[in-house]
């Protein structure tokens, strides 16, 4: 039992402390130096360089979008203004510009056949004529007929959006606008004016390669998105926006029902007798939001600090893969762990393990054996 117990106190105090072996191996030298580079050049090309991992980011963006379009359009022979294609009204950062109508005219409470038995505009009564293929409904009369030829507005595409972004990033307390300077008759180009906010939506269009003429009569969804990417270590005027355009209805635009985005509006008269009535409009329109995303950086000791012990630590890799080589998979592994791994013992312990045993029976044997440990160490 006394055995057991020294065994455990001198296995549990020990120290291990490194020893440096020098290897002449042109093999191992260049895994080690190869393995270092890559993780040097890791370091320092992405997270440094491409993630800026040097610098602290503030992603909670605080946004405000005003838009306002112009322009003047004809559908079905009327001419149409923003204050007729705009829905809602002018000045959100979610709008739709209506591109074709089908109108219903004078509809009033009461009973009339439906066209359609799978497109209920109203309540139905129970009165149905099937051969004809209709059931009587009770609402607004007469019932919408969307099947109705009409023709969509073709100017469309020669709208102007006007967008008013301003932008703040809480974490640096930082503000910015993306209008610059007093130039409004510029127009939108990724490749000669990507600083103006006035989009012509026929540019658009084009830069997402939709069908225009599909597009006006089927309705649809299109995004503009701006992003904010500032580095606030340079100057605050390249803290600028970038402009970019998606397709929103993409996964649908194979989908035999709901295609496109359409919706109902109606405006409400009194009729001299007192009776009301109304004009329902089926609207198709082109859907459009503007997306404002951003992130903020600025230089930081902190996250600096830490990333730069983690290059240092990690460089350490190659020697644990060396060692791996060394000792698994080339000649002389033998000789390289007796080299690397050296047992130095302490005698004191041995001689105080020695004077405790009880198979020692006399002073005499204690040194003597004492000293042939000596001898052959």
């Amino acid at each position: 039992m006394t055995s057991h117990a020294w065994n455990f106190m001198t296995s549990f105090l020990t120290y291990e402390t490194n020893k440096s072996v020098v290897v002449k191996s042109w093999s191992v030298g260049i895994i080690n130096r190869l393995v270092q580079l890559l993780i040097i050049s890791y370091f320092v090309g992405y997270v440094f360089l491409y993630e800026r991992a040097y610098q602290v980011a503030d992603t909670a963006i605080e946004s405000s979008v005003i838009t306002k379009v112009k322009g003047f359009g004809k559908i079905n022979s009327k001419i149409m203004d923003v204050a007729d294609y705009i829905h809602p009204p002018q000045g959100e950062g979610v709008f739709s510009i209506i591109t074709n109508i089908i109108t219903t005219d004078n509809q009033v409470q009461g009973t009339c056949p439906e066209i359609s038995v799978f497109s209920l505009k109203g309540r139905i009564t129970g009165v149905c004529n099937t051969p004809v293929g209709y059931c009587e409904i009770e609402g607004w009369c007469p019932a919408e007929d969307d099947k109705k030829n009409t023709t969509t507005m073709a100017e469309f595409v020669n709208f102007t959006i006007f967008i008013k972004n301003s932008i703040r990033f809480p974490l640096f307390n930082v503000s910015r606008g993306n209008i610059q300077g007093d130039n409004f008759k510029c127009r939108y180009d990724k490749l000669t004016d990507s600083f103006c906010p006035i989009f012509r939506v026929g540019y658009i269009l084009n830069e997402l390669q939709q069908d225009v003429e599909k597009l006006a009569s089927e309705g649809g969804e299109i995004g503009i998105k701006v992003e904010w990417i500032c580095n606030l270590d340079e100057a605050l005027d390249s803290c600028v926006p970038r402009y970019s355009f998606t397709k929103l209805n993409s996964p649908f635009e194979k989908n035999k029902v709901s295609k496109g985005y359409n919706f109902r509006f109606a405006k409400y008269y009194k009729a001299l007798d007192g009776t009301d009535f109304r004009t329902l409009h089926k609207a198709f329109a082109v859907r459009f939001e503007v997306m404002v995303t951003g992130t903020a950086r600025k230089f930081s000791l902190i996250p600096t600090v830490i990333n730069v012990m983690a290059a240092l630590t990690s460089i350490g890799m190659g020697t644990v893969l060396c060692d791996l080589v060394l000792l698994n998979c080339i000649k002389g592994a033998a000789q390289y762990k007796e080299k690397k791994f050296e047992e130095v013992i302490d005698y004191k312990y041995i001689y105080l393990y020695c004077t405790n045993s009880q198979n020692m029976s006399s002073q005499d044997t204690l040194q003597r054996q004492f000293n042939q440990i000596l001898q052959s160490d």
